[in-house]
């Protein structure tokens, strides 16, 4: 039996009210920036709770996913261990006889007590933050493990989902709100997630009992995000990483602004010091190209808290990009250089990111900060994570083009700090701003005419002028000059028999031609020139990247052209 710490009299029972609301207390604490006394709050109750034991085991969660250090995952992987056997207790209890049926037939809705099921929705929320984390395992036995978990996860979810409708004694419940906006939440980011999967992997998700749509995926969290339940902030969260993230680096890069600040202006007014806020505050106008307001917000969530250094890193990263958009690239250089001392993240990247930042400088100020540009992308390739047993998408693409400086006369990368940003979909937010877009056209013109002149090409000089011509199309087309962008991007694709080094561009290329047809209005142009880039074309950089990014593109066309009147009468 579960004691009390100061002696051997049994503890007075949390109940699930009481419970609610200290983990709403709780939730306050930690959205004022107060990490270490929110997990003081929920520890005592840890051991006897399963709130308290999911939200204490949820904050160790995020704190290993931002530092990814060894020791913060597995205090994280313990709490969610001991949450799982804390949720586990107040399951339904089954006999042997009714666990065999269960394989087949799961409780009916009815037959469950109000507490038992609350512990079925956080037992799937635990086991799904518990999958998340051992996917970070690098062995395929860990990438099994963590389907298996996710699948459990899902399927009960689901069941929660026929309770919220079928368990008329729960809708009398004062708890009852809490336990909706939980399936909300979860039932809408299963939703969600598994839409923005390309179709090829969507069937096999489909056929293993999962589905994914979006637009139930969106009105499900919006539905939590508005419920007023302790999960409300959850869903929130989930919808600005959707909108301000996801939509940004996996899809086209047209992202819902206006409902982004609308589910933010709640929080950001009750916790105006609080980091989570400032920082989306600033995520929303760096994506609206205020630059200069975004910066400001970025200091000013890195001067909020202390305690969380992570969150720091978060902004140090926004920081990097949002000078790199303006080209001042030793601002850029000072934050790049903070990650790789600070952060565990992908050095891979980071150091990748410093050189090629300080690639655009002259070589006389790289002097003066005492760096050596060659010895940055020698050391790439080396400190390359793996996750599920797989290389990460970008430290590869990064350990390829740092591949050159590994020979004794190394070719020098033409742009590097540029073409990462197309990688990361950063000139969706520098097209917001025709000055910025301009002067990184002029930059690309400059780096054009240098290898045109070029008395003594390399190997990749083909490449290079490619990847110039990439940019340079995109800029052209945001600046609306759409003719001339499609003569840098058919450049490209012409290129293509004799690209020998840089496989990605092609494809992205096409993809970026499409986007051009559909701004000219021709739809159906746009939805075959894409289909060709997704079709044609396999096993370069970046596929899946890109495979996310054709997925968003042809699902906004489609319906789209679905909406559209038909072109021609048929008489």
């Amino acid at each position: 039996m579960d004691k009390t710490s100061s002696g051997n009299k049994l503890s007075p029972p949390m109940d699930l009210e009481a419970a609610l609301k200290e983990c709403s207390g709780a939730l306050d604490l930690f959205l004022n920036n107060r990490f270490a006394d929110a997990l003081a709050l929920l520890a005592p109750w840890k051991g006897q709770s399963m709130y308290h034991a999911m939200g204490y085991s949820s904050i160790l969660v995020m704190q290993a996913g931002m530092t990814f250090d060894p020791k913060d995952m597995n205090a994280a992987m313990e709490a969610l261990s001991d949450a799982l056997l804390i949720c586990q207790r107040f399951r339904k209890k089954t006999g042997i006889m009714e666990t065999l049926s269960n394989l087949w037939y799961r409780h009916s809705p009815e037959s469950l007590t109000e507490e038992e099921m609350h512990a079925e929705l956080c037992y799937a929320e635990v086991l799904l933050q518990k999958a998340a984390l051992t996917f970070l395992d690098e062995s395929i036995i860990g990438f099994i493990k963590g389907g298996m978990r996710i699948r459990n996860s899902y399927q009960i979810f689901k069941e929660c989902q026929v309770m919220v409708h079928n368990n008329l004694e729960m809708q009398k419940n004062s708890t009852n709100v809490h336990f909706k906006g939980g399936v909300s939440m979860g039932i809408g980011s299963f939703n969600l997630m598994l839409s923005l999967l390309p179709s090829r992997i969507l069937k096999l998700m489909e056929f293993l009992g999962f589905s994914g749509d979006r637009e139930l995926g969106l009105s499900e969290l919006r539905a939590g995000a508005s419920s007023g339940s302790l999960r409300s902030i959850l869903s929130t969260l989930t919808l600005l990483m959707f909108h301000l993230y996801i939509s940004v680096i996996l899809g086209s890069g047209d992202v819902d602004l206006t409902e982004a600040e609308a589910l933010l202006e709640p929080y950001a007014k009750r916790f105006p010091n609080g980091a989570l806020m400032l920082f989306y505050v600033a995520r929303i106008a760096l994506l609206k190209g205020n630059i200069r307001f975004a910066q400001e917000k970025f200091l000013a969530c890195i001067a909020a808290q202390q305690e969380w250094r992570q969150i720091h890193h978060l902004c140090y990263w926004e920081l990097m990009w949002a000078y790199s958009f303006e080209q001042n690239w030793r601002e850029a250089y000072h934050y790049a250089d903070l990650l790789c001392k600070e952060s565990k993240w992908s050095q891979s990247v980071y150091v990748f990111q410093k050189a090629s930042i300080l690639s655009m400088l002259p070589e006389e100020e790289v002097q003066k900060l005492g760096e050596n540009v060659v010895d940055l992308y020698r050391e790439v390739d080396g400190l390359r994570l793996k996750m599920a047993g797989k290389s990460i998408p970008t430290e590869k693409f990064a350990a390829k083009k740092a591949q050159r400086y590994s020979s004794s006369k190394p070719g020098k990368l033409v742009v590097p700090a540029l073409e990462m940003m197309y990688v990361w979909n950063g000139f969706t937010i520098v097209g917001k701003r025709a000055d910025l877009t301009e002067n990184i056209l002029t930059t690309l013109e400059k780096a054009e005419e240098e290898l045109k002149h070029n008395s003594n090409p390399s190997d990749y000089h083909l490449d290079d002028q490619c990847v110039v011509q990439l940019l340079k199309g995109l800029c052209l087309r945001q600046l609306g000059q759409l003719d001339q962008a499609e003569v840098c991007f058919n450049r490209v694709i012409s290129s293509e028999s004799d690209l020998k080094h840089d496989n990605y561009l092609v494809p992205f290329t096409m993809y970026e031609l499409g986007l051009l047809h559909k701004q000219r209005g021709d739809i159906e142009k746009a939805i075959l020139v894409i289909e060709s880039a997704k079709m044609d074309y396999k096993d370069y950089n970046m596929e899946s990247r890109l495979h996310f990014r054709i997925h968003a593109v042809l699902n906004s066309m489609n319906s789209s052209a679905a909406k559209m009147p038909p072109s021609r009468t048929t008489l």
